[in-house]
């Protein structure tokens, strides 16, 4: 059976290099699920779990915002940030998202830094429920 080539990286370095059966990536309409043979596309990912399956195991990662192409069996994750999903736990998320919720709340409805703030603060909440799912 044809196998797919992963490859994820963020700005930082390359965080895995893989051979998977299945990849399902978070994207902004919602999750899509790429097999052997997938026909070429390119996605904007949205923060959750992005989740590498072969026969005998899963690995996920939470990635946060980047793009995911798919082409000839290869699918390349450039991600803005990505961790194993196993390093994620509940409180330190709770912790980061009210950490953003304060800088969100802080800013005026004028202020330029609100849309980077309001995007902070949907990460942050996609870090939590990933966490809490993973339990």
């Amino acid at each position: 059976m044809a196998k797919l080539n992963v490859e994820i990286v963020t700005p930082e370095r390359r965080v895995a290099q893989l051979t998977a059966d299945e990849v399902v990536a978070p994207a902004s309409e919602g999750l899509y699920g790429v097999l052997p043979g997938h026909s070429a596309f390119l996605g904007v990912l949205a923060a959750g779990p992005l989740t590498v399956r072969t026969a005998s195991q899963t690995e996920a990662w939470f990635v946060a915002g980047g793009f995911f192409e798919v082409a000839e069996d290869t699918v390349r994750v450039l991600a803005d940030h990505a961790e194993p999903l196993a390093s994620l736990d509940v409180e330190g998320a709770s912790a980061r998202l009210r950490e953003a919720e304060q800088r969100y709340a802080a800013l005026g409805p004028g202020d330029p830094g609100l849309p980077a703030a309001a995007a902070a603060v949907q990460r942050e909440r996609s870090r939590l429920y990933t966490a809490r799912q993973r339990r």
